[in-house]
């Protein structure tokens, strides 16, 4: 059971690095390269929907939300593009710039909070 576990964390891993990329692809149409971003945005995000520290619901919106939106933008990316970044998310080392990745999902969040209190002050 825990090696089952244990390889689909590995092939959702390799998902993400593989949207990861795909979003650098100039293969990939605009808004599949935005969708990959919120997901792979999401899946690196510390900041949940439902926080993790609640029993059984803090990590279930992971296990649900990481993996339906893989499944919705895999669909949106050609076949081609999806075979080439997978062998390339298996194979190159992941490089990672930590600091650029921190500060775009921190505006992410940032903006959405933003949108959120404007749209709660136009109403109250």
């Amino acid at each position: 059971m825990f090696e089952s576990l244990r390889n689909s964390a590995r092939r959702l891993q390799r998902e993400v690095r593989a949207l990861g990329l795909a979003c650098r692809d100039p293969r990939v149409p605009w808004y599949a390269k935005a969708a990959a971003a919120v997901v792979v945005a999401y899946a690196l995000s510390p900041i949940d929907l439902i926080p993790d520290f609640i029993p059984v619901l803090g990590h279930l919106d992971d296990l649900v939300l990481i993996p339906l939106g893989i499944a919705i933008v895999l669909r949106m990316l050609p076949a081609d593009v999806i075979a080439d970044c997978r062998a390339r998310a298996t194979t190159e080392p992941m490089r990672t710039g930590r600091w650029v990745a921190g500060a775009a999902i921190i505006s992410l969040w940032g903006c959405g909070a933003l949108l959120a209190w404007r749209w709660w002050r136009q109403w109250h």
